[in-house]
């Protein structure tokens, strides 16, 4: 999987690894802002009751 998203991304080596790191940056940043927060009201550990 990784071997064909690097063979996917234009460029010499450094402007591979470059953009590799923007995507990664990326899917990152989506995680934390969107699915993290959407997951943990799901979670039934948020509904506590001493």
């Amino acid at each position: 999987m990784y071997g064909l998203l690097w063979r996917a991304l234009p460029g010499s080596w450094l402007v591979r690894l470059m953009l590799l790191i923007v995507l990664l940056a990326a899917v990152f940043m989506l995680l934390m802002q969107v699915v993290f927060p959407w997951v943990a009201t799901l979670m039934p550990y948020n509904d506590v009751a001493v």
